[in-house]
Protein backbone atom coordinates (compact mmCIF):
# COMPACT_ATOMS: atom_id res chain seq x y z
CA UNK A 1 0.00 0.00 0.00
CA UNK A 2 1.43 3.39 -0.94
CA UNK A 3 1.72 6.00 1.86
CA UNK A 4 1.81 9.19 -0.23
CA UNK A 5 1.69 10.10 -3.91
CA UNK A 6 4.59 11.98 -5.49
CA UNK A 7 4.66 15.80 -4.92
CA UNK A 8 3.67 16.52 -8.54
CA UNK A 9 0.57 14.31 -8.25
CA UNK A 10 -0.44 15.79 -4.88
CA UNK A 11 0.11 19.31 -6.23
CA UNK A 12 -2.14 18.76 -9.24
CA UNK A 13 -4.79 17.27 -6.96
CA UNK A 14 -4.69 20.30 -4.63
CA UNK A 15 -4.94 22.67 -7.57
CA UNK A 16 -7.91 20.78 -9.08
CA UNK A 17 -9.83 20.64 -5.79
CA UNK A 18 -9.11 24.32 -5.06
CA UNK A 19 -10.40 25.35 -8.48
CA UNK A 20 -13.52 23.22 -8.08
CA UNK A 21 -14.31 25.06 -4.85
CA UNK A 22 -13.55 28.51 -6.24
CA UNK A 23 -10.83 29.26 -3.68
CA UNK A 24 -7.78 31.46 -4.22
CA UNK A 25 -4.33 30.34 -3.12
CA UNK A 26 -4.48 32.93 -0.34
CA UNK A 27 -7.85 31.64 0.92
CA UNK A 28 -6.48 28.09 0.93
CA UNK A 29 -3.25 29.09 2.66
CA UNK A 30 -4.47 31.35 5.47
CA UNK A 31 -3.93 31.58 8.32
CA UNK A 32 -1.12 29.03 8.68
CA UNK A 33 0.64 29.29 5.29
CA UNK A 34 1.40 31.79 2.50
CA UNK A 35 0.03 31.91 -1.04
CA UNK A 36 3.59 31.39 -2.29
CA UNK A 37 3.79 28.07 -0.38
CA UNK A 38 0.53 26.87 -1.98
CA UNK A 39 1.85 27.93 -5.41
CA UNK A 40 5.08 25.96 -4.85
CA UNK A 41 3.11 22.92 -3.59
CA UNK A 42 0.74 22.96 -6.56
CA UNK A 43 3.72 23.10 -8.92
CA UNK A 44 5.09 19.92 -7.31
CA UNK A 45 8.31 21.58 -6.14
CA UNK A 46 7.83 20.81 -2.45
CA UNK A 47 6.79 17.72 -0.49
CA UNK A 48 4.18 18.95 1.95
CA UNK A 49 4.35 17.82 5.56
CA UNK A 50 1.47 15.82 7.07
CA UNK A 51 0.56 18.90 9.09
CA UNK A 52 0.34 21.06 5.95
CA UNK A 53 -1.72 18.47 4.08
CA UNK A 54 -4.13 18.14 7.00
CA UNK A 55 -4.60 21.91 7.03
CA UNK A 56 -5.23 22.01 3.26
CA UNK A 57 -7.55 18.96 3.40
CA UNK A 58 -9.58 20.65 6.12
CA UNK A 59 -9.88 23.86 4.05
CA UNK A 60 -10.91 21.82 0.98
CA UNK A 61 -13.39 19.70 2.92
CA UNK A 62 -11.77 16.34 2.11
CA UNK A 63 -9.94 13.71 4.14
CA UNK A 64 -6.15 13.61 4.52
CA UNK A 65 -6.13 10.22 2.78
CA UNK A 66 -8.03 11.53 -0.22
CA UNK A 67 -5.59 14.40 -0.61
CA UNK A 68 -2.45 12.31 -0.02
CA UNK A 69 -3.23 9.32 -2.24
CA UNK A 70 -6.34 10.31 -4.19
CA UNK A 71 -8.41 7.70 -2.44
CA UNK A 72 -12.11 8.54 -2.04
CA UNK A 73 -13.19 9.04 1.53
CA UNK A 74 -14.09 5.84 3.36
CA UNK A 75 -13.09 3.73 0.33
CA UNK A 76 -11.16 1.10 2.29
CA UNK A 77 -14.00 0.58 4.77
CA UNK A 78 -16.51 0.48 1.94
CA UNK A 79 -14.49 -2.20 0.18
CA UNK A 80 -14.30 -4.25 3.37
CA UNK A 81 -18.08 -4.01 3.64
CA UNK A 82 -18.38 -5.36 0.10
CA UNK A 83 -15.91 -8.14 0.92
CA UNK A 84 -18.13 -9.32 3.78
CA UNK A 85 -21.09 -9.25 1.37
CA UNK A 86 -19.12 -11.50 -0.98
CA UNK A 87 -18.21 -13.79 1.94
CA UNK A 88 -21.91 -14.07 2.78
CA UNK A 89 -22.75 -15.04 -0.80
CA UNK A 90 -20.02 -17.67 -0.84
CA UNK A 91 -21.08 -19.05 2.55
CA UNK A 92 -24.62 -19.37 1.14
CA UNK A 93 -23.30 -21.43 -1.77
CA UNK A 94 -23.73 -18.65 -4.36
CA UNK A 95 -20.17 -18.86 -5.68
CA UNK A 96 -20.84 -17.27 -9.08
CA UNK A 97 -22.42 -14.16 -7.52
CA UNK A 98 -19.65 -13.97 -4.94
CA UNK A 99 -17.00 -14.13 -7.67
CA UNK A 100 -18.53 -11.12 -9.42
CA UNK A 101 -18.43 -9.14 -6.17
CA UNK A 102 -14.88 -10.20 -5.37
CA UNK A 103 -13.77 -9.29 -8.89
CA UNK A 104 -15.12 -5.77 -8.61
CA UNK A 105 -13.53 -5.24 -5.20
CA UNK A 106 -10.22 -6.55 -6.50
CA UNK A 107 -10.22 -4.12 -9.46
CA UNK A 108 -11.04 -1.12 -7.28
CA UNK A 109 -8.52 -2.08 -4.60
CA UNK A 110 -5.81 -2.46 -7.23
CA UNK A 111 -6.62 0.96 -8.72
CA UNK A 112 -6.22 2.67 -5.34
CA UNK A 113 -3.27 0.65 -4.06
CA UNK A 114 -5.15 -1.11 -1.25
CA UNK A 115 -3.01 -4.23 -0.95
CA UNK A 116 -4.77 -5.97 1.95
CA UNK A 117 -8.20 -5.59 0.36
CA UNK A 118 -6.80 -6.76 -2.98
CA UNK A 119 -5.33 -9.88 -1.35
CA UNK A 120 -8.65 -10.61 0.41
CA UNK A 121 -10.49 -10.35 -2.90
CA UNK A 122 -7.99 -12.70 -4.59
CA UNK A 123 -8.45 -15.22 -1.79
CA UNK A 124 -12.21 -14.98 -2.22
CA UNK A 125 -11.92 -15.52 -5.97
CA UNK A 126 -9.77 -18.58 -5.30
CA UNK A 127 -12.39 -20.03 -2.93
CA UNK A 128 -15.13 -19.38 -5.51
CA UNK A 129 -13.08 -21.19 -8.15
CA UNK A 130 -12.56 -24.15 -5.80
CA UNK A 131 -16.29 -24.28 -5.13
CA UNK A 132 -17.11 -24.42 -8.84
CA UNK A 133 -14.27 -26.82 -9.69
CA UNK A 134 -12.17 -24.39 -11.75
CA UNK A 135 -8.95 -25.67 -10.22
CA UNK A 136 -6.41 -24.00 -12.54
CA UNK A 137 -8.06 -20.62 -11.97
CA UNK A 138 -8.14 -21.27 -8.24
CA UNK A 139 -4.39 -21.98 -8.12
CA UNK A 140 -3.68 -18.78 -10.05
CA UNK A 141 -5.80 -16.66 -7.70
CA UNK A 142 -4.17 -18.15 -4.61
CA UNK A 143 -0.68 -17.65 -6.05
CA UNK A 144 -1.45 -13.98 -6.75
CA UNK A 145 -2.85 -13.56 -3.25
CA UNK A 146 0.33 -15.03 -1.78
CA UNK A 147 2.42 -12.64 -3.86
CA UNK A 148 0.29 -9.73 -2.66
CA UNK A 149 0.85 -10.83 0.95
CA UNK A 150 4.61 -11.12 0.54
CA UNK A 151 6.20 -9.53 3.58
CA UNK A 152 3.25 -10.34 5.86
CA UNK A 153 3.56 -12.87 8.69
CA UNK A 154 3.17 -16.57 7.89
CA UNK A 155 -0.24 -16.87 9.63
CA UNK A 156 -1.48 -14.09 7.32
CA UNK A 157 -0.28 -16.06 4.28
CA UNK A 158 -1.69 -19.41 5.42
CA UNK A 159 -5.10 -19.08 3.67
CA UNK A 160 -3.34 -18.58 0.33
CA UNK A 161 -0.99 -21.54 0.90
CA UNK A 162 -3.87 -23.72 2.03
CA UNK A 163 -5.90 -22.71 -1.05
CA UNK A 164 -3.07 -23.69 -3.38
CA UNK A 165 -2.68 -27.03 -1.61
CA UNK A 166 -6.40 -27.83 -1.83
CA UNK A 167 -6.45 -26.99 -5.54
CA UNK A 168 -3.52 -29.37 -6.14
CA UNK A 169 -5.18 -32.05 -4.00
CA UNK A 170 -8.48 -31.86 -5.87
CA UNK A 171 -6.55 -32.13 -9.14
CA UNK A 172 -5.08 -35.41 -7.91
CA UNK A 173 -1.60 -34.05 -7.05
CA UNK A 174 -1.58 -35.56 -3.58
CA UNK A 175 2.09 -35.51 -2.74
CA UNK A 176 2.60 -31.84 -3.59
CA UNK A 177 -0.52 -30.88 -1.63
CA UNK A 178 0.82 -32.67 1.44
CA UNK A 179 4.22 -31.05 0.98
CA UNK A 180 2.70 -27.56 0.98
CA UNK A 181 0.54 -28.20 4.04
CA UNK A 182 3.12 -30.09 6.09
CA UNK A 183 5.95 -27.67 5.42
CA UNK A 184 3.74 -24.75 6.48
CA UNK A 185 2.61 -26.57 9.63
CA UNK A 186 6.21 -27.36 10.42
CA UNK A 187 7.26 -23.74 9.97
CA UNK A 188 4.40 -22.48 12.16
CA UNK A 189 4.99 -24.93 15.00
CA UNK A 190 8.79 -24.86 15.00
CA UNK A 191 8.71 -21.07 14.84
CA UNK A 192 6.31 -20.77 17.76
CA UNK A 193 3.63 -19.18 15.55
CA UNK A 194 0.72 -21.03 17.14
CA UNK A 195 -2.08 -19.10 15.49
CA UNK A 196 -5.28 -21.19 16.12
CA UNK A 197 -7.07 -20.12 12.93
CA UNK A 198 -4.06 -20.82 10.73
CA UNK A 199 -3.44 -24.20 12.36
CA UNK A 200 -7.10 -25.18 12.06
CA UNK A 201 -7.10 -24.45 8.34
CA UNK A 202 -3.96 -26.49 7.75
CA UNK A 203 -4.83 -29.49 9.95
CA UNK A 204 -8.33 -29.75 8.48
CA UNK A 205 -7.07 -29.45 4.92
CA UNK A 206 -4.37 -32.12 5.18
CA UNK A 207 -6.82 -34.84 6.24
CA UNK A 208 -8.05 -35.68 2.74
CA UNK A 209 -4.60 -36.03 1.14
CA UNK A 210 -3.38 -38.10 4.09
CA UNK A 211 -6.32 -40.50 3.74
CA UNK A 212 -5.85 -40.89 -0.01
CA UNK A 213 -2.13 -41.62 0.43
CA UNK A 214 -2.72 -44.22 3.13
CA UNK A 215 -1.30 -42.12 6.02
CA UNK A 216 -4.24 -42.98 8.26
CA UNK A 217 -2.53 -42.32 11.58
CA UNK A 218 -1.52 -38.83 10.51
CA UNK A 219 -5.02 -38.18 9.18
CA UNK A 220 -6.63 -39.22 12.47
CA UNK A 221 -4.32 -37.01 14.51
CA UNK A 222 -4.89 -34.03 12.20
CA UNK A 223 -8.66 -34.51 12.53
CA UNK A 224 -8.49 -34.47 16.33
CA UNK A 225 -6.37 -31.32 16.32
CA UNK A 226 -8.80 -29.62 13.93
CA UNK A 227 -11.88 -30.53 15.97
CA UNK A 228 -10.20 -29.33 19.17
CA UNK A 229 -9.40 -25.99 17.52
CA UNK A 230 -12.81 -25.48 15.92
CA UNK A 231 -14.36 -22.14 16.88
CA UNK A 232 -17.66 -22.21 18.72
CA UNK A 233 -20.49 -19.93 17.62
CA UNK A 234 -24.23 -20.26 18.22
CA UNK A 235 -25.37 -19.04 14.81
CA UNK A 236 -22.46 -17.37 13.00
CA UNK A 237 -24.58 -16.44 9.96
CA UNK A 238 -27.07 -14.50 12.10
CA UNK A 239 -24.39 -12.76 14.15
CA UNK A 240 -22.37 -11.89 11.04
CA UNK A 241 -25.46 -10.39 9.40
CA UNK A 242 -25.99 -8.23 12.47
CA UNK A 243 -22.40 -6.96 12.46
CA UNK A 244 -22.64 -6.20 8.74
CA UNK A 245 -25.80 -4.16 9.24
CA UNK A 246 -24.27 -2.28 12.16
CA UNK A 247 -21.18 -1.51 10.08
CA UNK A 248 -23.28 -0.07 7.28
CA UNK A 249 -25.05 2.25 9.75
CA UNK A 250 -21.80 3.34 11.38
CA UNK A 251 -20.22 4.00 7.99
CA UNK A 252 -23.13 6.22 7.00
CA UNK A 253 -22.59 8.20 10.21
CA UNK A 254 -18.89 8.63 9.48
CA UNK A 255 -17.81 6.44 12.43
CA UNK A 256 -15.11 4.64 10.44
CA UNK A 257 -13.16 2.95 13.25
CA UNK A 258 -16.31 1.46 14.78
CA UNK A 259 -17.53 0.33 11.35
CA UNK A 260 -14.18 -1.37 10.74
CA UNK A 261 -14.47 -3.20 14.07
CA UNK A 262 -17.93 -4.53 13.19
CA UNK A 263 -16.74 -5.59 9.74
CA UNK A 264 -13.81 -7.46 11.27
CA UNK A 265 -16.23 -9.44 13.46
CA UNK A 266 -18.49 -10.17 10.50
CA UNK A 267 -15.53 -11.33 8.38
CA UNK A 268 -14.36 -13.66 11.17
CA UNK A 269 -17.80 -15.23 11.46
CA UNK A 270 -18.12 -15.73 7.71
CA UNK A 271 -14.72 -17.43 7.81
CA UNK A 272 -16.16 -19.77 10.45
CA UNK A 273 -19.04 -20.53 8.12
CA UNK A 274 -16.55 -21.49 5.41
CA UNK A 275 -14.94 -23.81 7.97
CA UNK A 276 -18.09 -25.91 7.96
CA UNK A 277 -16.60 -27.69 4.97
CA UNK A 278 -13.38 -28.38 6.87
CA UNK A 279 -15.22 -29.56 9.98
CA UNK A 280 -17.42 -31.80 7.85
CA UNK A 281 -14.21 -33.37 6.56
CA UNK A 282 -13.25 -34.13 10.15
CA UNK A 283 -16.51 -36.03 10.69
CA UNK A 284 -15.81 -37.78 7.42
CA UNK A 285 -12.41 -38.82 8.76
CA UNK A 286 -13.96 -40.14 11.96
CA UNK A 287 -16.44 -42.15 9.93
CA UNK A 288 -13.60 -43.62 7.90
CA UNK A 289 -11.71 -44.65 11.04
CA UNK A 290 -14.85 -46.22 12.56
CA UNK A 291 -15.36 -48.15 9.32
CA UNK A 292 -11.75 -49.38 9.38
CA UNK A 293 -12.37 -50.68 12.91
CA UNK A 294 -15.58 -52.45 11.91
CA UNK A 295 -17.96 -50.12 13.77
CA UNK A 296 -20.28 -49.62 10.81
CA UNK A 297 -23.16 -48.10 12.80
CA UNK A 298 -21.01 -45.23 14.04
CA UNK A 299 -19.24 -44.99 10.69
CA UNK A 300 -22.54 -44.46 8.87
CA UNK A 301 -23.64 -41.90 11.48
CA UNK A 302 -20.46 -39.84 11.11
CA UNK A 303 -20.42 -40.05 7.31
CA UNK A 304 -24.07 -39.06 7.05
CA UNK A 305 -23.35 -36.08 9.28
CA UNK A 306 -20.45 -35.09 7.04
CA UNK A 307 -22.58 -35.55 3.91
CA UNK A 308 -25.39 -33.42 5.37
CA UNK A 309 -23.01 -30.65 6.44
CA UNK A 310 -21.42 -30.56 3.00
CA UNK A 311 -24.82 -30.48 1.30
CA UNK A 312 -25.66 -27.37 3.32
CA UNK A 313 -22.50 -25.65 2.13
CA UNK A 314 -23.30 -26.68 -1.45
CA UNK A 315 -19.71 -27.85 -1.84
CA UNK A 316 -20.55 -30.34 -4.58
CA UNK A 317 -17.12 -31.92 -4.99
CA UNK A 318 -16.56 -32.48 -1.26
CA UNK A 319 -20.11 -33.75 -0.84
CA UNK A 320 -19.54 -36.28 -3.60
CA UNK A 321 -16.32 -37.47 -2.00
CA UNK A 322 -18.11 -38.07 1.31
CA UNK A 323 -20.86 -39.90 -0.58
CA UNK A 324 -18.30 -42.41 -1.89
CA UNK A 325 -17.14 -43.22 1.65
CA UNK A 326 -20.75 -43.53 2.79
CA UNK A 327 -21.57 -45.83 -0.11
CA UNK A 328 -18.71 -48.13 0.92
CA UNK A 329 -20.19 -48.45 4.42
CA UNK A 330 -23.68 -49.07 3.01
CA UNK A 331 -22.29 -51.84 0.78
CA UNK A 332 -20.54 -53.46 3.72
CA UNK A 333 -23.84 -53.36 5.61
CA UNK A 334 -25.54 -55.32 2.81
CA UNK A 335 -27.31 -52.34 1.21
CA UNK A 336 -25.62 -52.57 -2.18
CA UNK A 337 -28.50 -51.15 -4.23
CA UNK A 338 -28.59 -48.05 -2.06
CA UNK A 339 -24.81 -47.74 -2.35
CA UNK A 340 -24.86 -48.10 -6.16
CA UNK A 341 -27.60 -45.48 -6.48
CA UNK A 342 -25.59 -43.06 -4.33
CA UNK A 343 -22.45 -43.65 -6.43
CA UNK A 344 -24.19 -43.25 -9.79
CA UNK A 345 -25.61 -39.96 -8.53
CA UNK A 346 -22.17 -38.43 -7.85
CA UNK A 347 -19.94 -39.81 -10.63
CA UNK A 348 -20.73 -36.79 -12.79
CA UNK A 349 -19.07 -34.52 -10.22
CA UNK A 350 -15.68 -36.19 -10.79
CA UNK A 351 -13.12 -36.27 -13.59
CA UNK A 352 -9.44 -37.15 -14.07
CA UNK A 353 -8.66 -33.51 -13.19
CA UNK A 354 -11.15 -33.18 -10.37
CA UNK A 355 -11.48 -35.64 -7.48
CA UNK A 356 -9.64 -38.42 -9.32
CA UNK A 357 -9.01 -40.61 -6.26
CA UNK A 358 -12.64 -40.64 -5.18
CA UNK A 359 -13.80 -41.15 -8.74
CA UNK A 360 -11.60 -44.24 -8.78
CA UNK A 361 -13.05 -45.37 -5.45
CA UNK A 362 -16.56 -45.00 -6.85
CA UNK A 363 -15.69 -47.10 -9.93
CA UNK A 364 -13.95 -49.68 -7.74
CA UNK A 365 -17.02 -50.11 -5.53
CA UNK A 366 -19.37 -50.21 -8.51
CA UNK A 367 -17.12 -52.92 -9.94
CA UNK A 368 -17.42 -54.98 -6.76
CA UNK A 369 -21.20 -54.54 -6.74
CA UNK A 370 -21.34 -55.58 -10.42
CA UNK A 371 -19.24 -58.68 -9.65
CA UNK A 372 -21.63 -59.61 -6.84
CA UNK A 373 -24.44 -59.38 -9.43
CA UNK A 374 -22.39 -61.58 -11.82
CA UNK A 375 -22.07 -58.79 -14.39
CA UNK A 376 -18.37 -59.35 -15.13
CA UNK A 377 -18.32 -57.08 -18.18
CA UNK A 378 -19.52 -54.05 -16.19
CA UNK A 379 -17.19 -54.96 -13.32
CA UNK A 380 -14.15 -55.05 -15.60
CA UNK A 381 -15.10 -51.70 -17.17
CA UNK A 382 -15.32 -50.03 -13.73
CA UNK A 383 -12.00 -51.56 -12.58
CA UNK A 384 -10.16 -50.38 -15.71
CA UNK A 385 -11.52 -46.85 -15.30
CA UNK A 386 -10.46 -46.82 -11.66
CA UNK A 387 -6.98 -48.08 -12.58
CA UNK A 388 -6.45 -45.24 -15.05
CA UNK A 389 -7.50 -42.62 -12.50
CA UNK A 390 -5.32 -44.02 -9.71
CA UNK A 391 -2.22 -44.24 -11.89
CA UNK A 392 -2.53 -40.55 -12.68
CA UNK A 393 -3.01 -39.59 -9.01
CA UNK A 394 -0.22 -41.82 -7.70
CA UNK A 395 -2.36 -43.41 -4.96
CA UNK A 396 -0.10 -46.45 -4.47
CA UNK A 397 -2.02 -48.37 -1.82
CA UNK A 398 -5.31 -48.13 -3.69
CA UNK A 399 -3.61 -49.14 -6.94
CA UNK A 400 -2.27 -52.36 -5.43
CA UNK A 401 -5.70 -53.34 -4.12
CA UNK A 402 -7.41 -52.53 -7.41
CA UNK A 403 -4.90 -54.55 -9.43
CA UNK A 404 -5.65 -57.52 -7.20
CA UNK A 405 -9.40 -57.15 -7.83
CA UNK A 406 -8.89 -56.81 -11.58
CA UNK A 407 -6.44 -59.74 -11.67
CA UNK A 408 -8.86 -62.00 -9.80
CA UNK A 409 -11.66 -61.07 -12.19
CA UNK A 410 -9.50 -61.75 -15.27
CA UNK A 411 -8.30 -65.07 -13.84
CA UNK A 412 -11.88 -66.22 -13.12
CA UNK A 413 -12.87 -65.42 -16.71
CA UNK A 414 -10.01 -67.47 -18.13
CA UNK A 415 -7.62 -64.65 -19.17
CA UNK A 416 -4.57 -65.86 -17.27
CA UNK A 417 -1.89 -63.75 -18.99
CA UNK A 418 -3.89 -60.56 -18.57
CA UNK A 419 -4.44 -61.46 -14.91
CA UNK A 420 -0.69 -61.93 -14.39
CA UNK A 421 -0.04 -58.50 -15.92
CA UNK A 422 -2.54 -56.94 -13.50
CA UNK A 423 -0.93 -58.70 -10.52
CA UNK A 424 2.55 -57.57 -11.58
CA UNK A 425 1.33 -53.97 -11.84
CA UNK A 426 -0.14 -54.24 -8.36
CA UNK A 427 3.08 -55.63 -6.86
CA UNK A 428 4.92 -52.60 -8.19
CA UNK A 429 2.67 -50.34 -6.12
CA UNK A 430 2.37 -52.47 -2.98
CA UNK A 431 2.53 -50.73 0.42
CA UNK A 432 1.69 -51.87 3.91
CA UNK A 433 -1.73 -50.73 5.22
CA UNK A 434 -1.61 -47.32 6.83
CA UNK A 435 1.85 -46.43 5.56
CA UNK A 436 3.09 -43.91 3.05
CA UNK A 437 6.33 -42.79 1.48
CA UNK A 438 5.95 -39.38 3.13
CA UNK A 439 8.83 -38.05 5.18
CA UNK A 440 8.79 -37.30 8.94
CA UNK A 441 5.57 -35.82 10.30
CA UNK A 442 5.56 -32.04 10.83
CA UNK A 443 6.27 -30.61 14.28
CA UNK A 444 3.26 -30.54 16.59
CA UNK A 445 2.05 -27.61 18.70
CA UNK A 446 4.23 -28.20 21.79
CA UNK A 447 1.73 -26.90 24.33
CA UNK A 448 -1.28 -28.91 23.20
CA UNK A 449 -1.58 -32.61 24.09
CA UNK A 450 -3.10 -34.79 21.41
CA UNK A 451 -6.73 -35.54 22.34
CA UNK A 452 -7.56 -39.23 22.75
CA UNK A 453 -8.80 -40.99 19.65
CA UNK A 454 -12.62 -41.33 19.42
CA UNK A 455 -12.23 -44.89 18.13
CA UNK A 456 -11.45 -47.73 20.56
CA UNK A 457 -8.73 -50.14 19.43
CA UNK A 458 -10.00 -53.31 17.80
CA UNK A 459 -10.33 -56.33 20.08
Amino acid sequence: MRERDEPEVVGRRVQRLRAQRGLTQRQLAEPAYTPAYISTLEAGRVRASDEALRHIADRLGVTFEELAVGRPAHLATGLRLRLTEAQRLLADGRAEEAAVQYGRVRAEAETHGLGCEQAAALLGLGECALETGALSEAREFFERAEEQLDGQTLPMRVPAVRGRAVAHYLAGELRYAVYLLESTLDELNRGGLHDPDALLLLYASVIGPYMDMGAHARAAQAAEFALALAPQAGDPALIARMHRSVARTLLAEGRIAEADASLAKAAELYAQLRLRTELANCHWMRGYVYAQNGDLDRAEEELRQAHTMLARTRAALYRSQAAVELADVLHRRGRSEEAAELLQGVLGDFSSERGAVHAAAAHRLLGIIAEDARDTEAAEEHYVRALSLLERAGAAGDLADLCRLLGDLLRRTGRTEAALDAYRTGLGHRTAPGTTTLGPAPAQPPLWPVPPSPVPPPL
